[in-house]
């Protein structure tokens, strides 16, 4: 191996190889050289026991062309736990994930999460919608990076006129490979139904005025800062409402509260997604 690859064939890293190649099949090997994820990538995804969980993040890094730094942090974040995604039942999760694989494009669900780390902006204990705004836009780029690499940013405070009425949307972006605008609207407190109508409104002002003849329709995302995890992870599973609501924190959870609060959020959504499953059968 040394005389045709070259030198650097340790035990260490011939050790690494029999693993990866019980683990990944000579497809997936194939797949990860075509996208780009180097030796780094691979041997991180190994450490990564379910199979699904491990798809996700290959697909995401080669979608988002995350370095390994990125990979890991995500990783360590429980970023699979918190998307749409994971809450579905194991086939249609491996069916959706093989078809973004082949189509090479993300969906809505492999995107927006249930909750979202806004440690960054380094908030007061106490503090309005406003200073949450302003503290966005002011790290912006860092709130995009934990929205998602796609995400670019649009507008803030977008007037939008109904019947003479001025509303004011709090942040507006556009996700690339979705081709959809996408309004967020910041919420202090738990989310309630009369924010949905209100962000219907916007959606549907977009969808006839700001929209393009190339872009898919727009999506909204309700961002509170208290989670009420029925209301969000209902909405979060029709996939038929162009409306997501999830929770920020402020300050990083305690990862063994938050898996755990993840495990019994995955399992209410799955529970509820099989039962209107057997309903409409």
């Amino acid at each position: 191996m040394t005389e045709r690859y070259g030198a650097g064939w340790s035990v260490y890293k011939l050790q690494h190889c029999v693993r990866s190649a019980y683990t990944f099949s000579e497809q997936e090997i194939l797949y990860a050289t075509r996208t780009q994820l180097n030796w780094t990538h691979l041997r991180t995804l190994m450490g990564i026991k379910d199979p699904l969980e491990r798809q996700f993040y290959a697909q995401m890094c080669s979608a988002e062309h995350w370095d390994t730094r990125t990979l890991d942090q995500k990783i360590d974040q429980q970023l699979f736990q918190r998307t749409a995604i994971s809450r579905k039942p194991e086939e249609v999760i491996k069916q959706e994930l093989d078809t973004a694989k082949e189509t090479n494009q993300l969906f809505p669900d492999m995107v927006f999460r249930s909750s979202y780390f806004l440690d960054m902006l380094n908030l007061p204990d106490v503090f309005s919608e406003k200073d949450l705004e302003s503290a966005i836009i002011t790290q912006v780029e860092d709130f995009i990076r934990e929205l998602g690499s796609d995400f670019t940013f649009v507008a803030r405070q977008k007037r939008i006129t109904v019947d003479a009425t001025d509303y004011y949307l709090d942040l507006l972006f556009f996700h690339r490979e979705l081709r959809r605008l996408v309004a967020i609207d910041l919420k202090l407190g738990k989310f309630k139904p009369e924010h949905e109508g209100q962000m219907l409104l916007y959606l549907r002002y977009l969808n006839k005025n700001e929209r393009k003849e190339w872009e898919d329709s727009p999506i909204g995302l309700i961002l509170c800062s208290e989670g009420n995890t029925e209301h969000i992870e209902y909405l979060m599973l029709d996939e038929e409402s162009p409306i997501k609501v999830a929770q920020y924190y402020t300050k990083l959870p305690d990862k063994k509260l938050l898996s755990e609060k993840l495990r019994k959020a995955i399992a209410i959504a799955r529970e509820h997604y099989s039962k209107n499953s057997n309903d409409e059968d």
